[in-house]
């Protein structure tokens, strides 16, 4: 009898089923729903986090304040997960602030600021000082040559004190920091008018 053809003892059935979580259930009469329904690779495998520090923190992204805890591991992120103790949130997040990890690790992730000049096909990598001194010079430029002061209706000069020629849209990724320092400076330093955010597109 060569050793594939040997009868295989009970105990040896057990253990080749015990990688089945079908036949496991079956013979233990359970519903599915606990230990029973894992593999032995999926019982082997560990949290990403299981050995990490971690902070409480709030989420960025709106006025709502939900609970965060970040996991973090030799000084990086390795998961953020709702704070089931937040009174608040009570454990849950929104789609944006679930994905807060995403944006901080994520391999897609622009790093580096691109620029197209105009008529041009490429984009050109520039450094940030270099991009930033670009934005201020132009949008400084375009307030300069339409800011109002004041404007004229049926021959009575109204103070207007704005600035219609340039426009800012927000990411949904600027936190409440953000977007409170964006509204006092273009709208009470530029006069900008039209200021907006993609949270309310």
């Amino acid at each position: 009898m060569t050793p594939e053809s040997a009868p295989r003892t009970p105990s040896a059935e057990r253990r080749a089923s015990s990688s089945w979580p079908l036949l496991t259930q079956l013979v233990t009469g359970s519903d599915g729903t606990g230990a029973e329904a894992m593999t032995d690779l999926t019982h082997a495998l560990r949290p990403r986090h299981e050995t990490a520090d971690v902070t409480r923190s709030i989420c960025p992204y709106c006025a709502v304040g939900c609970g965060q805890l970040i996991f973090h591991k030799d000084g990086k992120v390795v998961s953020v997960e709702g704070d089931p103790e937040s009174p608040i949130s009570e454990g849950r997040l929104c789609p944006k602030g679930a994905a807060t990890y995403e944006l901080l690790t994520h391999a897609a992730r622009a790093t580096r600021v691109k620029y197209r000049a105009p008529g041009a096909s490429a984009w050109t990598e520039l450094d940030l000082e270099t991009a930033m001194d670009m934005v201020a010079e132009r949008t400084w430029a375009a307030r300069e040559r339409h800011f109002e002061e004041r404007r004229a209706i049926d021959g009575v000069a109204y103070p207007l004190m704005q600035c219609a020629s340039v426009a800012h849209l927000g990411g949904a990724t600027l936190d409440n920091e953000e977007n409170y320092l964006i509204r006092k400076l273009f709208t009470g330093g530029l006069g900008m008018v039209a200021i907006s955010n993609q949270a309310r597109i």
